[in-house]
């Protein structure tokens, strides 16, 4: 099988497609034919070794534990294990690969474990792949901020994968979403719901006289002291710097909401798997709105298989 593999740290063009070995489940596995998949700032801050304790993580000196990138992925269950009794060949899933990666070739072997669900049927694989990081990020962080209706909402970073969902995810609860981002990003975060709009290029949002219930960093470049004068007597404030509390029904809630029309995926630009060092290339500009996407399979564009 096709596989971008990655063996020294470095620019992204240390990524090489190359053929490889095509892997087989175990007993608790799925092989899923991957459709597409994307880049994400992990994906490249693991090829960069950026920072340092990535190297801590995969090797010191080159990747070991870790050799194909992929963070997310969706795709076609191809072969299921014999303890596998929640997904069969033929099913169209969505999932977040972990930390051991992967999803950076034509097949990839999950554990049943893993958090992943069946593809929601409204979605391209395209779109289904950009879902399981920046939405489970947003929806697992504002769960545990108690997000609920009539609450007062700030999302910093509003632009990017998981300030984009966080919007649509904090309206769905009943929150209303002040958005922050910068002036070529108004309309957009506007038409994911956010009820006011504050740019960052022209005014300093950790002024306002407003206060919130919730306060979200969703980007990891602000701070709660920074951001106290913001903050109601016993609000929260979050960040993507911090570990939310992770729910085995989370994917599931996510598909809920996707085909009930409450959620989307907003994709920046798409490109193939050979392309791959071009994509990376442009999310580590920090240029991206929403998700960057790449085409694995011809069929990533499709509803189905």
């Amino acid at each position: 099988m096709k596989a971008v593999v990655y063996e020294k740290y470095g620019a992204p063009d240390v990524l090489e497609l190359r053929e490889i070995e095509k892997p087989v489940p175990q007993d608790n596995e799925i092989l899923v034919k991957v459709y597409a998949t994307t880049v994400t700032a992990g994906d490249w801050r693991m090829r960069k070794a950026d920072p340092f304790l990535v190297r801590i993580v995969n090797g010191i000196f080159k990747p070991s534990r870790t050799k194909i990138l992929g963070f997310e992925l969706a795709g076609v269950v191809e072969e299921a294990g014999k303890d596998v009794k929640t997904f069969k060949r033929g099913d169209s899933v969505f999932a977040f690969c972990g930390f051991k990666f992967g999803a950076y070739a034509e097949y990839k072997c999950l554990p049943i474990d893993q958090r992943l669900a069946l593809k929601p049927s409204n979605m391209t694989f395209e779109e289904a792949a950009a879902v399981p990081i920046g939405a489970l990020t947003a929806l697992q962080f504002l769960k545990s901020a108690g997000v609920k209706k009539g609450n007062q909402v700030l999302i910093y970073g509003a632009s990017g994968s998981v300030g984009t969902f966080a919007i649509q995810i904090a309206r769905y609860y009943g929150a209303t979403v002040t958005a922050v981002c910068s002036t070529a990003n108004v309309d957009l975060v506007k038409s994911l719901g956010a009820d006011q709009v504050i740019d960052y290029t022209k005014e300093d949002f950790t002024k306002l006289d407003s206060k919130f219930d919730i306060v979200f960093d969703a980007v990891g470049k602000t701070s709660k002291s920074a951001c106290k004068n913001l903050l109601k007597p016993d609000a929260k404030y979050i960040s993507v710097t911090g570990q939310p509390k992770a729910n085995p029904d989370d994917m599931q809630v996510l598909k809920e909401m996707i085909e009930a029309g409450k959620l989307k995926a907003v994709i920046d630009r798409k490109y193939t798997l050979g392309q791959i060092r071009e994509a990376h290339t442009y999310v580590e500009s920090f240029r991206k709105k929403g998700n960057v996407v790449v085409s694995v399979s011809e069929r990533s564009s499709a509803l189905t298989a």
